[in-house]
C-alpha cells in the first residue's frame, strides 16, 4: 500500500496534472469582484467590463492610448536637488525613491510627452499614482513647468492628467512651493493664448486641487474619481456630520458645476481631440482618410460617354 501509494499516485497525478496558470494572467476587479483576463483588461484600458470601474493605469499605457499610433516622445524635465532636507521617517528619503523607481520603473511621478493627438501637436503630463502616491515634490513643479514651456514653445495646447496624494511630505515646504510655481507656469500658457485641459483622475487630492489640477480651461474628470482638497473623513470628524452620498466624487462636482465633464477613459481621446481643435479654432478633426485614386479612376471620360452614357469598347 506503501508503493501505490508514496510512487504510483505521484506518478500518475504528475503525468495528467494541470499545468498551473499564471498569477498575472486574471485580475479581480476591486469594485465587483469579477474576475478579468489580463488581455481583455488591457484592451480595455484598465476598465472593468463588468462595471465600468476605472483601475489606476501608468503614464506611459495613457500616453500610448492617447496620442495618434500610439507615438510619442518623451520631454526632458530638469533635475531637482535629491533630498534637500536630509528627511528621514521609518526610511531615509532616497531609499523610497530608489524602491518606487525600482517599483515603477520610473523615474519620478509624472511623465511629460510631446505627439499628436488627432494630426494635432500637443503636449501632455500625467501622475503616476503608483511612485509615492503620486505626490507633488519639486521634480514635479519642474515637469510641469517643463511642459507648459514646451507647449509654449510649440504653440501647442496642454493637457494634464493629475493623480496625486497631495504634496509630498519628505520635501517640507519646497513641496508646498510647487503650488505658485505650477500655477504661474499655467497664467503663462493662458498668456500665450494657449488652451490648457485638464483631465482630473482618481484620486485626485490636497495641494494638487488646489493648485495646476483645477486651472484648467476645460475640467474633465473620469467616473466616480475622488477630487479634494481634504478627505470625506476628515470632514466629517471636523464638521461631525454626515456627509451626502458619493460626496467629492466627480459625478457629484459636475452636478454642483465644479466639472465640464465626466467621460469614461475609452472616449477620453475622442473627447480631447474636439475639445482641443474647438480651443484651437479649428476645423472638426477628419475621421478617416480615403484611399488614394488609382490611375483607371483618374483617366478622362471620353466625351460621346458623358452625353449618351454608353460604354465604351
Amino acid at each position: 500500500m506503501n508503493w501505490i501509494t508514496n510512487y504510483v499516485r505521484p506518478t500518475i497525478n504528475s503525468l495528467f496534472s494541470r499545468r498551473e496558470v499564471p498569477e498575472n494572467l486574471w485580475s479581480k476587479c476591486p469594485e465587483c469582484g469579477t474576475m478579468l483576463f489580463h488581455r481583455e483588461l488591457t484592451d480595455n484600458l484598465q476598465v472593468c467590463t463588468n462595471c465600468n470601474h476605472h483601475m489606476a493605469i501608468s503614464p506611459r499605457e495613457r500616453f500610448k492610448a492617447l496620442f495618434d499610433g500610439g507615438v510619442f516622445g518623451e520631454v526632458s524635465v530638469p533635475e531637482p536637488v535629491v533630498d534637500p532636507l536630509q528627511f528621514r521617517d521609518q526610511k531615509k528619503y532616497p531609499e523610497r525613491l530608489r524602491g518606487a523607481q525600482k517599483a515603477t520603473g520610473e523615474k519620478e511621478a509624472m511623465l511629460v510627452a510631446e505627439g499628436e493627438l488627432g494630426r494635432m501637436t500637443v503636449v501632455a503630463a500625467a501622475q503616476d499614482f503608483s511612485f509615492m502616491a503620486g505626490s507633488m515634490g519639486m521634480y514635479v513643479g519642474n515637469a510641469l513647468i517643463a511642459a507648459a514651456e514646451r507647449a509654449i514653445a510649440h504653440k501647442a495646447p496642454l493637457v494634464v492628467f493629475s493623480a496625486a496624494g497631495g504634496a509630498r511630505m519628505q520635501e517640507g515646504i519646497l513641496s508646498l512651493m510647487q503650488m505658485p510655481r505650477t500655477t504661474v507656469a499655467i497664467q503663462m500658457l493662458k498668456e500665450a493664448g494657449l488652451p490648457y485641459v485638464c483631465v482630473l483622475t482618481h484620486p485626485t487630492t490636497g495641494g494638487v486641487t488646489a493648485s495646476y489640477a483645477m486651472l484648467g480651461d476645460v475640467q474633465i474628470a473620469e467616473p466616480n474619481a475622488l477630487i479634494c482638497f481634504a478627505g470625506p473623513r476628515v470632514i466629517e470628524q471636523t464638521i461631525r456630520e454626515k456627509l451626502p452620498e458619493g460626496f467629492q466624487r466627480a459625478e457629484y462636482l459636475l452636478d454642483h458645476g465644479m466639472l465640464d465633464r465626466v467621460t469614461n477613459r475609452k472616449d477620453m481621446r475622442d473627447e480631447l481631440i474636439t475639445i482641443l481643435r474647438m480651443l484651437s479654432g479649428l476645423p472638426p478633426a477628419v475621421a478617416g482618410d480615403l484611399p488614394a485614386p488609382d490611375a483607371e479612376t483618374l483617366a478622362p471620360v471620353p466625351a460621346d460617354a458623358q452625353t449618351t452614357g454608353e460604354p465604351q469598347s
